[in-house]
Formats: structure tokens, C-alpha cells, sequence
């Protein structure tokens, strides 16, 4: 099932005995187990028929045994297990998933790697239960995910604001909602949030970050790529040298599937290809006039090569700083 509708069952009390959340990505296995615990039972209730029990101190012996209990002066009991995947033998929880109790909720939550489809236990649960897997979202994916969290709360943001957070935010799902929060409590519903705000509320630089430095080198505005470089390296915990070639790479690597497009004239097509947002597509245009292709293969050759250096082969003594600007002048030139 698609966390959506998981939560819009939970929302209209429709529960099932057993829920499987596994996978990558903590945020949505957070969401749906906080929801669980926080509305299921009334604070009565929750005294007598909500157990929480973690897998490094626990066994499927005793999760079995707690889930088997009839509820007191409730309709349900709730049983969560956090930390699931550290629980040897799991796949025995087969022995009661395959016939669970009815007023029981069982939730177990298994984090940071994906539960084998193949198991039994997943089919067991599936039949009866629910089984989600909570997978990160790729880079592209997390502008639109940040649009549609702020849309929910009335507020909505430019394309370049939302890239802005992303670049540096990453994917971290937790860290994003926890700055949307901060966001929306010092500005008005209904506001749209830009470059300006995210700076003023979140300290992000709407003049001195990844993206304006690749908009600065697909210019050839060599003027403002040395003023960029300074600035992170003057600021490196802010803009740690491995995140940008990272973005950097991610850049130029969607240069060279622009290059090989046949229709470069048309921005969802781009937008498509790429996985942006078509409102980008002009800039890769702009980079590509700038950078051709064997120009491009080469960015990508020396942001490996760079990378390598940071870890330190073949650099003695080069700062991150110096790095980055070494490599950005020999990108450039």
C-alpha cells in the first residue's frame, strides 16, 4: 500500500492486526507509528493496552506473548516494535501473523534496510496485514515532495527556493519538515515562499550556493564562479567540499544526457530526461553552449579525480579550499 492511503485508513479508524514498515527511509515508518500510537487508544487506554517493545530487548517469544493478550476496557491493544531488523529469528513472528488476534494492532518497524519480499513472513503479513516499504526519495523527487508538504499547510514556494533547500538539505526528510516547520512560523498562510525567505529564516545564501555556482559556470561568468568558491571555502561546514562535487557531478552528468537528446527545444521533454523541473531546462541549455561534450566528459573525469584527491590520494597537504578552487579553474579552463 502507498503511505497515503495507509494514513487515510488510519485517519478514518480502518486498522488492520498486523503492519510491516520497512525500508530506507525513516520519515514515513515515523509518521505512520507515531500516528498509531498517538490516536488508536485515548490516554485511558493507552496505561493497560499499548506496549512498546524494542528489538534489542525483546524476542519473537515475548512479542508473540504480548501480542496474544486480550485487550482491558478497550477495543484494541497496541503492540509496536521498533528496532525490528536487530530481532534474530524474526522470520518466526510467522507462527502468529498467519492467524493474528483481531483486537491486537501489532506494528513492527524495521529501519534502515528493506525486509526480503520473498520471505514468508511478508507474505503471511501481506495477506492479513499491511506491508510498507518506506524508500528514500531520489534528489529529483524531494522539490516536489517539499511543494507538496507546503501546499497541505496553504503555503506554496519557487521552483528555485525549492531546489535551494534540497541543495542544502539533501534528502533528509526529518531535517526538511523540522525547517518547513520554522518556515511557516515566521511567515504569513499564503505566502510564497522565495529565495529571499529561505535565506532570512533558514541562513541559506540565495547568492553564494551550488546552484548559482553551476548557473555562473554554464555563463562562463568566471567573475562570479571565483567569488562562489571563496565563499565555500571560507565557509566550509556550510558547504562541505564532497557535497559539492557530488552536485556538481549530478550536474554535469545531466549535461551529457542533454547533449544527447534529439529535441533540446522543448522544456518537459528536457525536464523528463533530466528529472527536474522543465523551469531548469534553460540553464542546461545555457551550460551546454558553454561546455560541449567532450568538454563535459572531461568536468566529469576531473570531479573523480578531485574526488579522490580529498580523500587524499595524491594530496599532501591541499586544503578542501584549495581543492575546490583548483579543480573549478581547470574545469573552467
Amino acid at each position: 500500500m502507498k503511505f497515503e492511503d495507509i494514513l487515510s485508513d488510519l485517519k478514518n479508524k480502518i486498522y488492520k492486526p498486523v503492519y510491516l514498515l520497512h525500508g530506507e527511509e525513516e520519515y514515513f515508518i515515523d509518521i505512520l507509528t507515531d500516528y498509531l500510537a498517538n490516536n488508536v487508544l485515548d490516554e485511558a487506554e493507552r496505561e493497560f493496552n499499548q506496549s512498546i517493545l524494542y528489538g534489542r530487548d525483546t524476542d519473537v517469544g515475548v512479542i508473540i506473548d504480548t501480542a496474544r493478550r486480550f485487550p482491558m476496557m478497550s477495543d484494541y491493544q497496541l503492540v509496536i516494535v521498533k528496532e525490528a531488523q536487530t530481532i534474530r529469528d524474526i522470520g518466526d513472528l510467522k507462527k502468529y501473523t498467519d492467524n493474528p488476534v483481531d483486537s491486537t494492532i501489532l506494528v513492527i518497524c524495521y529501519k534502515h534496510k528493506a525486509f526480503d519480499a520473498r520471505k514468508a513472513l511478508v507474505k503471511s503479513i501481506d495477506k492479513k496485514g499491511v506491508v510498507f516499504r518506506s524508500d528514500r526519495l531520489y534528489d529529483n523527487k524531494i522539490p516536489a515532495w517539499i511543494n507538496a508538504q507546503l501546499k497541505m499547510e496553504g503555503y506554496s514556494i519557487t521552483p528555485d527556493a525549492a531546489r535551494l533547500l534540497t541543495g542544502h538539505l539533501g534528502t533528509d526528510l526529518s531535517k526538511i519538515k523540522n525547517e518547513l516547520g520554522k518556515l511557516m512560523i515566521n511567515i504569513k498562510a499564503g505566502d510564497v515562499i522565495d529565495e529571499n525567505i529561505i535565506e532570512e529564516n533558514i541562513g541559506i545564501s540565495k547568492d553564494f550556493n551550488i546552484f548559482e555556482l553551476q548557473k555562473a559556470m554554464g555563463n562562463g561568468d568566471a567573475y562570479k564562479v571565483n567569488l562562489i568558491c571563496r565563499h565555500f571555502a571560507a565557509n566550509p561546514k556550510a558547504n562541505p567540499f564532497v557535497l559539492t562535487i557530488t552536485l556538481l557531478y549530478q550536474f554535469f552528468t545531466k549535461l551529457l544526457i542533454f547533449h544527447s537528446l534529439k529535441d533540446k527545444s522543448k522544456d518537459n521533454v528536457i525536464g523528463s530526461e533530466l528529472s527536474i523541473n522543465p523551469f531548469f531546462a534553460r540553464d542546461y541549455r545555457t551550460a551546454a553552449r558553454r561546455f560541449n561534450i567532450s568538454m563535459t566528459h572531461r568536468a566529469i573525469s576531473l570531479l573523480r579525480e578531485y574526488d579522490l584527491k580529498s580523500k587524499g590520494l595524491n594530496n599532501a597537504s591541499a586544503t578542501d579550499g584549495e581543492l575546490l578552487r583548483e579543480m573549478i579553474f581547470r574545469i573552467m579552463h
